[in-house]
């Protein structure tokens, strides 16, 4: 069977394969591409940003090379970028993969994308620009408490919701609601339809042992220091972006960008870059395991027994 037989087979079909950071799913989905004629599409909310290749660990030039890759270092790290923008290029992506008879192959960590493809999304209206700015600059000028008591008076369930501490969520809320006249919860009810129907895809999470997992997460981190990671920072802190950009809150990039400003030792930097990494791993795991049920579990050891079923047919290696 040649390799456009066995994409053409999975016509229909999609595999999902998540888990925390560190945990080897790029490389478990370039070998199931390579195998069964797929397409690697990225489901990684940092992958996105082309300013940020290192320190996110995105896939390799010589990976991308061997396999088709999308959706990844596809948006500029100045940009807000959203769930339902990614909805929406991966829905474009989920097309043309299926019109060439390929297998797409969604690979990740971010929790809401894979909640998306499977169970919907409420897409919230673009913000106009002017107004995503207004509430920022508020925010820096007052602080989070007043425009926590702003949100209050135009979205009172959505302030009692909130953190107050909680800048970005409370910032959000109150851009929505000025924007559209319509609180963020109501967009929420209003879900637009899975991408992927129950049925038509097999979902794994990659789940490894948690000190094995924080080992991996920490010499990864280092591993990135050493390909060059702070100059990256540095060329993404010359911007001058919003902190509260996305790209910018990176695990790793607040801490290396005040070791830049000469706030921090590079050891201390990383430190809080590799705690960071370590927080956010233990918050996918609880996720995943409350949100998104239909994921099968798999220890990385028992990794490739998975991939040899979802493969299907043997394909051409790479």
């Amino acid at each position: 069977m040649n390799e456009g037989q066995v994409g053409r087979k999975h016509v229909g079909k999609a595999v999902l394969i998540a888990g925390p950071t560190a945990s080897g799913k790029s490389a478990l989905a370039l070998e199931l591409a390579c195998r069964a004629g797929g397409v690697v599409i990225n489901a990684d909310s940092m992958q996105v940003y082309r300013d940020l290749r290192i320190i996110t660990a995105r896939p390799t030039l010589d990976e991308e090379a061997q396999v088709p890759h999308s959706l990844y270092g596809h948006v500029d790290a100045a940009v807000n970028f959203s769930a339902g923008a990614w909805v929406s290029d991966a829905a474009k992506v989920l097309d043309e993969v299926r019109a060439e008879g390929r297998l797409p192959i969604f690979v990740g960590g971010t929790g809401l994308y894979f909640k998306a493809l499977t169970a919907g999304l409420s897409v919230v209206p673009p913000i106009p620009a002017e107004v995503r700015e207004d509430v920022r600059a508020r925010l820096e000028r007052n602080g989070v408490e007043a425009l926590h008591a702003e949100l209050a008076r135009h979205d009172p369930r959505a302030a009692e919701r909130l953190n107050l501490r909680d800048r970005t969520r409370i910032a959000r809320a109150l851009e929505v609601v000025e924007a559209t006249g319509r609180s963020l919860l109501d967009w929420h009810h209003e879900a637009q339809p899975s991408l992927l129907p129950k049925d038509s895809f097999r979902a794994v999470f990659l789940a490894p042992e948690r000190d094995e997992l924080y080992a991996r997460i920490d010499a990864r981190f280092d591993a990135m220091l050493r390909a060059g990671a702070l100059n990256e920072v540095e060329q993404l802190a010359a911007r001058g972006l919003d902190p509260l950009l996305p790209a910018m809150k990176a695990h790793g990039v607040p801490a290396l960008i005040r070791n830049l400003r000469g706030e921090l030792s590079l050891e201390e930097a990383a430190t809080i870059g590799r705690a960071d990494t370590r927080h956010y791993a233990k918050r996918q795991f609880t996720w995943f395991r409350h949100q998104l049920p239909e994921f099968e579990w798999v220890r990385p050891a028992g990794a490739r027994g998975w991939l040899s079923a979802a493969a299907d047919a043997a394909g051409k290696p790479c």
